[in-house]
């Protein structure tokens, strides 16, 4: 699946940075989603200082579709000011299924694909992960407390698969794709079910943002990463790349751990990049880090990830 139809070289290929390296909130409580001009400014000198030209909007620190038209049109101005494209909107957390705000995310992932369409953005991007629950709060990773889990329903699951597909429609109607973030304990929390789930929705601008480094950070077992993403790439349109040392006992009774650059981490980038290539990916990238410096590991990511992508396609 493709989100761009513009010739891609290792030069131009759009990467995009996270907003993880920003607070979503200033000291004094005011939320970034509030700040002023010359504190979004300064978020941007930012990007642009470390090299990026691309940022995705993550809902927890800026939701466009809730700005006034006047400062969505500043947002757009101050990023464009320093080079940057939004190239995304990420609603995260905000599951269509959430059980009793279920249609109320929905009508919220409604607006927000307008929003992405009037700021000229290339992708949506949501998935069906919920908030966190107050131990995954408390943890020093997240990813270390146990969150919500997607039922074993086969009516839930229907109810996903039609407000997702509602979505899809929604976004092709504006020209943008739409990729669903894989991400545990959902029906996009394992290879199988993700691929399944793409299917019955079944829409050609719907896809896969194979996030697979979701999954190999739980401390618990696994399914084998070479294995995820040999199912998923071919359904890829967007991919938010990160990754994680593991260490896990030969009995599969514990494991852990700890953010990586792409480079050292467990998942090999330069296959799965050269696969993904090979089976149609033409989607953006969005570098990610979770702890330290985000947004310096996310420029390594980015130069070492431009060594990895053909000369052409």
């Amino acid at each position: 699946m493709t989100a761009t139809s513009q010739p891609l070289t290792s030069a131009n290929w759009p990467i995009a940075v996270c907003m993880h390296g920003f607070s979503p909130t200033a000291p004094d409580g005011t939320r970034l989603h509030d700040a002023s001009a010359e504190t979004w400014d300064g978020v941007f000198g930012q990007i642009e200082r470390l090299g990026f030209t691309a940022v995705e909007i993550a809902d927890s620190h800026i939701r466009p579709s809730e700005l006034t038209d006047e400062r969505r049109n500043e947002l757009k101005t101050i990023a464009g000011s320093h080079g940057i494209q939004l190239i995304s909107v990420h609603v995260q957390r905000q599951s269509v299924i959430e059980p009793g705000k279920g249609e109320e995310n929905l009508a919220y992932a409604h607006r927000a694909i307008d929003a992405a369409a009037e700021l000229g953005m290339q992708v949506f991007s949501t998935g069906l992960h919920q908030p966190f629950t107050e131990a995954q709060r408390k943890a020093l990773w997240f990813w270390t407390a146990q969150g919500p889990v997607d039922p074993d329903d086969a009516d839930t699951r229907a109810l996903a698969v039609k407000r997702l597909r509602e979505l899809g429609e929604h976004a092709a109607s504006v020209g943008l794709p739409m990729s669903l973030e894989m991400y545990e304990d959902t029906y996009l929390g394992t290879a199988d079910s993700a691929v399944r789930l793409i299917e019955e929705i079944g829409l050609d601008n719907v896809g896969l943002n194979p996030d697979i480094a979701n999954l190999i950070r739980l401390h618990r077992p696994i399914e084998d990463w070479r294995e995820m993403h040999e199912k998923t790439l071919p359904y890829a349109n967007y991919w938010h790349v990160k990754n994680y040392t593991r260490d896990e006992s030969a009995d599969r009774s514990w494991a852990t751990s700890v953010p990586t650059s792409m480079e050292l981490g467990l998942i090999n980038y330069r296959a799965m990049v050269a696969h993904a290539i090979e089976v149609g990916f033409r989607g953006p990238f969005l570098m990610e880090q979770y702890g330290g410096d985000s947004l310096g590991v996310c420029a390594t990511n980015r130069d070492y990830l431009r060594t990895l992508l053909p000369d052409a396609v």
